[in-house]
């Protein structure tokens, strides 16, 4: 019996699948889907529609998805940007309209109700997040991109949608140091270690999947511990790290639930009393 495709790559269902799937898996139906766009600042995707179901991954401000099934309340949905299949709330969705003009490229920032620092703040967008600019303005000296619905956010916390931040990723990675571990984060409000990975590796125009096994197994080529340099990745079964250098890593983790710099050996110690030794090494 040949094996199943991975559920979280690959939407289908008894009764529902992704047309790409026709003839793949067996259901009653085959569907394109319908596109959206998250209008939430981050939204947890989970593997059922269950507010009680832990997080798998979390879609941000502006990212798209296509929408397979709408019900009670819920959208399964499969995201566009690296195709991890799971349910939002359906309230967190809209249709799309503009297209994406700049993404926001710090760790955190402010959209504020007019264009103005001390006016109130709507909420706060992570890094990552995708925006649709419809004006600039500046106030006070201080320069503003304005959004749909007079809301602003801060110009130079953006940069181009397309346009890759400057430095390598293990850079973009260290500005993360001290946000709270997440299972299932990829947010500036929360993270963890293949999303700090992903994210991190999108910002500088990589490509990276979202999972550390799926990284492990498909991420760059094998190393040898040897050939460890920066930017090189350390892998353990369900969990990954970053190397800043020959001798540290950075990674999101659950011993001091943050992103965290750390001595390789000292993780490998300690991380082995649990987890055994490191899996791999690959080289992005």
């Amino acid at each position: 019996m040949s094996q199943l495709p991975d559920r979280r790559l690959n939407a289908y269902r008894d009764d529902l699948a992704e047309e790409r799937l026709r003839g793949v898996v067996e259901a009653r139906r085959y569907v394109e889907g319908a596109p959206a766009t998250v209008s939430v600042s981050v939204t947890p995707l989970r593997a059922r529609p269950d507010l009680d179901c832990g997080t798998d991954t979390e879609l941000l401000y502006g990212e798209t998805a296509r929408v397979l099934d709408i019900a009670g309340g819920w959208a399964w949905v499969k995201a566009d940007l690296d195709g991890y299949v799971g349910y939002v709330p359906e309230a967190v969705l809209r249709s799309p309209n503009a297209s994406a003009t700049d993404i926001v490229a710090v760790p955190r920032t402010l959209v504020y109700r007019g264009a103005d620092l001390r006016f109130p703040q709507a909420f706060a967008l992570s890094m990552g997040s995708r925006l649709a600019v419809v004006g600039e303005t500046e106030t006070r000296g201080t320069r503003y991109f304005l959004l749909d619905g007079g809301l602003a956010v801060i110009a130079n916390h953006c940069v181009p949608a397309g346009e890759a931040l400057a430095g390598d990723y293990v850079s973009v990675a260290t500005r993360f140091l001290e946000t709270p571990y997440l299972w299932g984060g990829r947010s500036g409000f929360g993270i963890d270690c293949s999303g700090l990975v992903q994210l991190a590796m999108q910002m500088v125009g990589s490509h990276a999947p979202r999972d550390s096994d799926m990284q492990a197994s498909g991420l760059g080529r094998a190393i040898s511990r040897d050939e460890l340099v920066r930017g090189d990745l350390v892998f353990w079964k369900g969990h990954v790290a970053i190397m800043e250098d020959e001798k540290t890593l950075v990674h999101a983790n659950g011993h001091t639930m943050t992103v965290a710099r750390e001595g390789l050996e000292d993780a490998i110690r300690r991380i082995g009393w649990l987890y055994d030794q490191p899996t791999g090494y690959r080289r992005p």
